[in-house]
């Protein structure tokens, strides 16, 4: 009687149904675990049994039974099995057959919407703790950063841009001067110190499904592609996308960065005129750029500052080995005009020529028109330009459309939206990158458009979007270089309109841009000491005179340019230096008057072999 209760038990577990919700979910794998007891065991445990008490041949007929049970079951299993592998070959086959097709056309779109299968998840998801508009540097060091203090934060980024988020400075420095064919699709480069590298932060398998991203454990960052944020809704605290979709949010950050500006002149031209021109700003732009820079014989540049100098420069290198003429004009007296005083500016003209750039100054832009088959520039001195393509490099205007509909403040001296010292525009809604317009305590008022301050503010406005209620008090840095030998790194007010004094020494090969990343390990400079501060700066008393402006023709290998309002150092910019700017940094937080600037340049090794 025992062994007929243990072997009917273990019968039962054996055959045990699964619940009704399991039951509908299970797969042909569970099934098969339902049944995994080999057969022979099973017979042998039902024959070992001794049957019903009093029965006659009721073990026989028990076996027989359960024998039957079996085989039934085992058939069933089989064209389950059956037709299940039959699904799975052809939804691999699909798979395959998609993954082949998109590798064989390259493609920066963005990965992170996968196909949607009847009854799925919503494409986008109508909520999500932290939204952050825009996709560009100052939107993914906002992402890391949360993500750093909250490890279970579920972060959307909305951004117009197709492809995932990536560096701007290579568009204009080092992918020009990479020696691969291929360097359109694939978008890597060497850097100065010869190590490659993506352009993109992070690979598509950083990121979550935008789909999946309320769904997943341990949270992530999801990237909405291709999507604008047309409308906020700031008491409701939602936003509307251009195709109507809608989602709220908990903490929001507008990092909508800015768009090129154009010239008036062209603006005017018409059609003919707008489709020989590019307004550089984009992934999609440089590879325009390069594709025509192969196809046309002279492209004009209008604009000497960062971009129109590096775009001049990086042509020119090209214009010496294909007979492309290039041509850069601009109002100012020389390159940098804005930036750099006059003696130093005219230095670096005089180097964007070497490159094998025709250089223009003080040429401003009265009309642009289609003559034949190529564009003719008229200057308003009544010079002429014939050329076949345009690029104008002449400044950024902030993206502050959602201003209206979201009520934000936009400041009207220097553009972007207002944000307090925290970097909040209001109690839930955070502004980061070329967007801010935010108050510097030794500075005043300010908007920055350069790489650093959008992975400085990005990060604060991350770590404050969680709850760390930190101010503002990095002072960004800067660098331009006119390729792998000539480079530089400023910090502050730079503007050479303000009173200067340089000191100069001479350069050794270990004073280039290359060395720099050589140095430092990265070729995004700002990376290796976005927020490093000198501890203490000591100047020693010294009787030497007021430094002199440089003669011209001087060679300025290298030196310290110190930018002064009512005496005090308000920018510092590092000419050939590097590896020096917390020493640049702490001089300006310290905001005090220097008797010998000479000495103060003493601090930056200017003068080591």
């Amino acid at each position: 009687m025992f062994r007929c209760r243990v072997a009917a038990a273990g019968l039962a577990r054996t055959l045990r149904p699964l619940s009704p919700a399991r039951g509908r979910a299970a797969a042909a794998g569970t099934l098969l675990q339902r049944w995994s007891a080999p057969v022979e065991l099973q017979l042998s445990r039902h024959v070992a049994s001794a049957g019903v008490p009093g029965g006659k041949g009721g073990g026989s007929v028990f076996v027989l039974i359960v024998g039957l049970s079996t085989l039934g079951a085992g058939a069933y299993v089989y064209r389950t099995l059956r037709e299940n592998k039959e699904r799975f070959t052809s939804r691999v086959t699909t798979v395959t057959t998609r993954s082949q097709d998109g590798e064989s056309s390259p493609s920066v779109s963005c990965p992170c919407l996968s196909p949607a299968a009847p009854g799925a998840r919503p494409e986008v998801p109508s909520h999500v703790p932290f939204l952050l508009i825009g996709g560009g540097t100052a939107a993914f060091a906002a992402a890391r950063s949360i993500r750093a203090r909250d490890p279970g934060a579920r972060v959307l980024i909305v951004s117009e841009d197709p492809a995932l988020p990536y560096m701007r400075p290579p568009l204009s420095k080092e992918l020009w001067f990479s020696d691969d064919p291929n360097v359109t699709e694939t978008l890597r480069f060497k850097q100065w110190n010869g190590k490659e590298r993506s352009i993109y932060f992070q690979p598509p398998s950083f990121y979550v499904p935008v789909r999946d991203l309320p769904f997943v454990e341990n949270g992530g960052v999801a990237v909405l592609c291709g999507k604008k944020v047309v409308h906020m809704d700031v008491r409701g605290n939602t936003v509307k996308l251009s195709d109507g979709t809608q989602i709220s949010y908990d903490k929001c950050l507008i990092a909508t960065g800015g768009t090129p500006r154009n010239l008036p002149a062209i603006e005017r031209a018409g059609k003919d005129v707008q489709r020989r021109l590019t307004l550089f700003r984009k992934i999609e732009d440089f590879k325009s750029l390069e594709k025509i820079s192969r196809e046309v014989k002279s492209i004009t540049i209008i604009g000497g500052g960062f971009l129109g100098s590096e775009l001049a420069c990086a042509l020119g290198r090209r214009a010496q080995t294909r007979g492309l003429e290039v041509i850069q004009l601009f109002p100012e007296n020389g390159n940098m005009g804005r930036v750099l005083p006059e003696y130093l500016s005219n230095w670096t003209t005089e180097k964007v020529r070497k490159e094998g750039v025709n250089v223009m100054p003080n040429a401003v832009v009265k009309s642009v028109s289609v003559s034949g088959n190529r564009l003719m520039i008229k200057l308003k001195d009544g010079r002429k330009v014939e050329t076949d393509h345009i690029v104008a490099a002449v400044g950024l205007e902030p993206n502050v459309e959602l201003a209206k509909s979201a009520g934000l403040e936009v400041d009207s001296d220097f553009g972007g939206f207002r944000v307090n010292a925290e970097l909040q525009a209001r109690s839930n809604i955070w502004v980061a990158g070329d967007a801010a317009c935010f108050y510097d305590i030794k500075l005043g008022r300010r908007r920055v458009e350069h790489h650093d301050h959008a992975v400085v503010s990005g990060r604060l406005a991350g770590e404050n979007m969680t709850g760390a209620a930190k101010p503002y008090w990095h002072q960004s840095m800067f660098w331009s270089d006119l390729g792998p030998n000539v480079g530089y790194e400023a910090i502050g007010l730079v503007d050479s309109s303000l009173p200067t004094v340089g000191v100069f020494a001479k350069a050794t090969a270990k004073d280039t841009p290359r060395s720099a990343t050589e140095q430092s390990g990265t070729g995004i400079r700002s990376e290796s000491e976005t927020e490093a501060e000198a501890s203490e700066v000591r100047i020693s008393p010294s009787s030497s005179p007021t430094p002199q402006v440089p003669k011209q023709g001087e060679d300025y290998g290298k030196g310290v340019i110190f930018y002064l309002r009512e005496k005090v150092v308000v920018g510092i910019v590092l000419w050939n230096i590097f590896n020096r700017m917390p020493i640049a940094r702490k001089i300006i937080k310290d905001g005090e008057e220097h008797q010998d600037l000479n000495e103060v340049a003493k601090l930056f090794n200017i003068h080591e072999d």
